[in-house]
């Protein structure tokens, strides 16, 4: 049986593509739609943050669950149902007519967003079984979340600009409306033959456990470390470990511990959670350098955030070529070493041509770190057993968050901590108590807080605040540069023996398919 893939595969990858670039969409121009969902709506502070939180708590909290229930229901099935979930959730939240009712809709489309990475990973594993074709299929999978990265922004700019808020969440009908059309048709059925019925309360305890670390890391990076936030993670790991014991005892777990075994499944999953750690913590710092220091509108600053996602875009489709002729744990420290350098000029942003040194740095960084993500997912896909692929797909990404989460919460905790400190320090004289306060707690509050002062003030105090600012930019990016260097050291010691993509399996592993699979 020939492993190559079909064009019919190559064309379904396009499909498989769509739900992926829609899914960095919605998180790029709810951003870009509060200041006017906020003004019609009039949400408390409060039903703000659930608002905008919400969707990434529960995509997180769930991926685990929707990743095996896709191995026992269908992997297909299950993308259509979230397709489907999601197109609906997302007319419902175009026409919210209370923060209450868009927090619901919110919260459905986290759900329905849970099934998209993990389905669509899935099927990638099973559709190509050539090693170098489905390098390039996940070179193309990764590419499509930047593309939604590169074109949100401006798209929700536009709409913005001509239409209501609620238009930003109707750009993903037509997309869920064409998946739904086309998948049945170009997609395969994927499921495990052998599986049993998921277990309700293992779903529970992953959900929770999820829910409960990555809420209290939100907490430190918004407030610092407090009481609510170490109960929050303590009682998520708690729930981990009972969760964990738990699939020790069934005989047909949630997650197949034994995944965990095998080496290049551990390592690639810690290579991959700390790539996002290390470029997470900066990056959201430098989406408020642009417009808070440099002054640049929400329009603008996402203009000039887009040469960030086209690296990204550039080198996921040139990594699995490349690591035809150089071995990936090689290909992956390399590259880490190239982020590490984007990173140290990042540290160099102080001055006039912070601008020109931000995309410059973006650009480096994202281009060196797009092998890491490629080919560790590549790695965790390909290790997993067939029939195992959708709950790889879902620790994968879980995985993803936990280190997106993490280096939001302690690289963004030490950039804030140096900001705090150096404003503790350099107020200029006859700034009153209140603003004061206010400035030395954000950046965003120094400048409400100079809006209000005489123009001489107001300027002092913001030439202070971001200096400051800058400073722990600075900072943050030199953290995430000798942590990229420690990687690539690792990288090297812990797969260096793992086979290149390009050389062939030695035997091939048959799809998995059921009644439901075309041409079956």
């Amino acid at each position: 049986m020939s492993t190559k893939a079909t064009p019919r595969d190559w064309i379904g990858l396009g499909v498989i593509a769509l739900p992926c670039l829609l899914y960095s969409m919605d998180l790029t121009v709810l951003n870009l739609a509060v200041p006017s969902l906020s003004a019609d709506l009039k949400p408390s502070s409060t039903e703000l943050l659930w608002i905008i939180d919400i969707y990434g708590f529960l995509v997180a909290g769930s991926l685990i669950t929707m990743g095996t229930l896709g191995d026992r229901i269908g992997r297909r099935r299950l993308l259509m149902i979230g397709a489907a979930a999601f197109g609906a959730a997302s007319v419902l939240a175009a026409f919210s007519r209370t923060p209450s009712m868009l927090i619901a809709a919110r919260a459905v489309l986290g759900l329905a967003g849970a099934t998209l990475a993990p389905s669509t990973l899935s099927l990638i594993r099973n559709m190509f079984l050539d090693p170098r074709e489905r390098s390039v299929a996940i070179g193309v999978w990764i590419a499509s979340y930047s593309v939604g990265g590169v074109i949100g922004p401006p798209l929700g700019g536009f709409l913005l600009e001509y239409f209501w808020w609620g238009s930003v969440f109707l750009v993903s009908v037509p997309v869920m409306v064409l998946l739904l059309v086309l998948g049945p048709i170009l997609l395969p059925e994927f499921r495990d033959p052998q599986a049993g019925r998921p277990d309700l309360p293992s779903a529970v305890l992953s959900v929770a456990a999820v829910l409960g670390v990555i809420y209290g890391l939100k907490q430190i990076a918004a407030h610092g470390i407090g009481r609510l936030a170490a109960l929050s993670i303590v009682a998520g790991l708690g729930l981990a470990v009972v969760f964990v014991r738990r699939q020790q005892r069934l005989a047909d777990p949630l997650i197949d511990l034994r995944l965990f075994r095998a080496p290049a499944f551990s390592a690639s999953l810690a290579t991959y959670m700390l790539a996002t750690f290390v470029v997470f913590g900066p990056y959201v710092f430098i989406a408020q350098y642009l417009q808070l220091v440099l002054g640049l509108s929400p329009m603008r600053a996402g203009l000039w955030s887009m040469p960030f996602a086209v690296g990204f875009v550039v080198g996921s489709m040139v990594s699995p070529l490349l690591a035809r002729r150089v071995r990936p744990a090689f290909l992956m420290a390399a590259g880490l070493v190239i982020s590490a350098l984007g990173f140290a000029i990042l540290s160099q942003v102080n001055g006039a041509s912070g601008l020109a040194v931000i995309v410059t740095s973006t650009v480096i960084f994202s281009l060196g770190l797009s092998p890491v993500f490629t080919l560790a997912n590549d790695f965790i896909i390909g290790t997993a057993p067939p029939e195992r692929a959708g709950a790889a797909s879902a620790i994968s990404e879980t995985c993803s968050e936990f280190g997106g989460a993490l280096g939001i919460a302690i690289l963004g905790s030490i950039g804030t901590a140096i900001y705090r400190r150096a404003m503790a320090d350099s107020i200029p004289d006859g700034i009153p108590s209140a603003a004061a306060q206010a400035a030395r707690d954000t950046l965003g509050g120094a400048v409400a807080a100079a809006g209000q002062l005489s123009q001489q003030l107001g300027a002092a105090l913001l030439d202070t605040a971001r200096k400051a600012f800058t400073h722990g930019l600075e900072v943050t990016a030199i953290t995430s540069a000798l942590l990229a260097i420690g990687m690539a050291v690792l990288v090297v010691v812990l797969l260096r023996q793992v086979r290149s993509a390009s050389e062939p399996e030695r035997h091939a592993e048959p799809r998995v398919a059921d009644a439901n699979t075309p041409g079956s």
